[in-house]
């Protein structure tokens, strides 16, 4: 069978982001126009723009933010094709929260223990697990899958009703995986106020409207500063003006 050897240099054009010219990171897209950016970049971009920094077609006219999206196969294709990103990106983020003196979360220490266990068993040629690994990683598997997020990082909020068409919450205070979107929220509101729909609400934070593909930890970055006090999240009726 032939084989065709490609450089990295030949496709990096394919995997950079066009607003930092470095390989994407936290990969996210614009489901207009289909064009891929570091979620930071795009969100500081969108900030005082509405269209896709390669093509300009307007993403939207006030609310461009809810309508971009985590693009997580890109992001896999990059780590695989760029030796050491992934790596060196775990380091960053953990450097990061003792910067802040913070503790690390649980996603980032699993994923740095998963990467150096990898690249310990390439380098001694450790090509072949015994039974006793086997197994080992099969109950580890079990437990954390039965885990239900419980050692991911978390995030306290408290969800106020921002609309006389809606009744607040009995319970307004939870806590949840930092990882869990918005839309997790809007469904769980829904269902504790037996909506039709969690299409017919929006959810805000300082009185913007999130995108239904955030993540909790991407809202507490960028539209909560890290303040010490709970998440401070309202919900409404979507055409809801007031």
């Amino acid at each position: 069978m032939l084989t065709r050897k490609i450089k990295l240099w030949d496709i990096n054009a394919h995997i950079t982001c066009r607003l930092c010219n470095g390989y994407l990171i936290d990969a996210t897209t614009v489901t207009e126009c289909l064009h891929t950016f570091c979620r930071s970049c795009l969100v500081k971009y969108l900030e005082e723009n509405n269209t896709c920094p390669t093509c300009r077609i307007v993403i939207h006219q006030s609310h461009p933010l809810q309508y971009i999206g985590h693009d997580r196969t890109m992001q896999d294709i990059v780590y695989k094709l760029v030796p050491g990103l992934q790596e060196a990106e775990m380091k960053k983020q953990r450097e990061f929260y003792h910067k802040l003196g913070m503790e690390v979360p649980g996603d980032i220490k699993g994923e740095t223990c998963s990467a150096k266990q990898h690249l310990d068993t390439h380098r001694n040629g450790e090509n072949k697990a015994d039974e006793n690994t086997n197994k080992e990683t099969s109950e580890e598997k079990q437990e954390e899958d039965n885990d239900y997020h419980r050692s991911d990082e978390q995030v306290s909020i408290c969800l106020e009703c921002n609309s006389s068409k809606l009744r607040g919450l009995k319970r307004k205070w939870i806590r949840c995986s930092a990882q869990a979107t918005v839309l997790h929220l809007k469904k769980f509101i829904a269902k504790k106020l037996n909506l039709s729909s969690f299409n017919e609400l929006d959810i805000l934070c300082n009185e913007e409207i999130l995108g239904k593909d955030h993540t909790l930890k991407f809202v507490v970055v960028t539209r909560w500063r890290f303040k010490k006090a709970p998440l401070l999240l309202h919900y409404r009726p979507k055409m809801d003006l007031l």
